[in-house]
């Protein structure tokens, strides 16, 4: 089958199409019949030029476009103008359906608002807004400053005023200040003439009375560190004795029985000692092994 579709040409993400004219069982670089067209949608001309002629000859023989040719096609008016043929118009009817047609699409296409220019739409519009609202919070801040400015102006006057009130009062008050100072002045010298005999007299009478006292104290205290120390070794001496005594009783009260002890000790203390000294200290509450033993042995020696 005859096929017309796109040849891709030109580079890498710049791609130009031929139109041309194949077999379908060819490869889409591979031979080709004839080249009808061409197609750029991506470089800077963006242009379409086709042979309208061979296109609608090869169309009449039986060949058919692919998808994107066909869109194409009918983008530029060819089927539209095959369509008009094949009804029997003649050239100038043609002509005439074609030129009313393509204005038709120009204002259409005029009227038509691209999803590029929604976008830039959109973002005039939130830019409009963004400044809106900038603008209402400066004008909300600068009369929130102006009404913080008087408010402190009012506190300011009223803290002048406080001020020159305090100064009037003082102002009428310095008189009898000053009289009150002088009062305070000629009493201060009679009262310190008269506190000051007291005071030298008050003085003599402690230092008078020091020394007797220390005086009496003194060999008291001399006698009683002498009786103390002479209590001391007394003290001791008798202590010594009944404190060594007391230990012996411990020690023997201590080591009276092998169950106080624990094993080991109880068997040292058996093979260390002789066998008349331990009458009585191994009971028949003993049962440890360790012990019983070192007993037997020292019965036997």
């Amino acid at each position: 089958m005859i096929k017309i579709r796109l040849q891709r040409k030109g580079r890498i993400r710049r791609p130009i199409y031929h139109i041309v004219v194949a077999d379908s069982r060819s490869p889409r670089d591979g031979r080709i019949i004839e080249q009808v067209g061409r197609y750029d949608g991506v470089t800077e001309k963006k242009e379409t030029v086709l042979n309208e002629d061979r296109i609608m000859y090869w169309l009449d023989t039986g060949a058919q476009p692919t998808d994107s040719v066909r869109k194409i096609l009918r983008h530029e008016g060819v089927l539209y103008k095959r369509h008009l043929m094949m009804w029997g118009k003649n050239e100038q009817e043609v002509e005439a359906a074609l030129s009313e047609w393509k204005a038709y699409r120009n204002s259409k296409k005029e009227d038509e608002v691209t999803h590029r220019d929604q976008v830039k739409a959109a973002l005039a519009a939130e830019e409009n807004e963004y400044k809106t609202q900038v603008s209402q919070k400066a004008t909300q801040a600068a009369e929130d400053r102006a009404a913080a400015e008087k408010e402190a102006a009012k506190v300011k006057e009223a803290a002048e005023e406080v001020v020159e009130t305090k100064t009037k009062e003082t102002a009428v008050e310095e008189p009898v200040a000053e009289a009150t100072t002088e009062e305070v002045v000629e009493e201060a010298p009679v009262e310190t003439a008269v506190e000051e005999p007291v005071t030298e007299a008050t003085t003599e009478e402690v230092v008078e009375e020091a020394p007797v006292e220390t005086a009496v104290e003194e060999p008291v205290a001399e006698a009683t560190t002498e009786e103390v120390v002479e209590e001391a070794p007394v003290e001791t001496a008798v202590e010594e004795p009944v404190t060594e005594a007391t230990t012996e009783e411990v020690v023997e009260e201590t080591t009276k029985t092998s169950t106080d002890l624990s094993a080991k000790e109880a068997a040292e203390h058996i093979a260390s000692s002789d066998l008349a000294d331990l009458e009585g200290f191994v009971t028949d509450a003993e049962e440890r092994k360790t012990v019983l033993a070192a007993w037997e042995a020292k019965k036997a020696e």
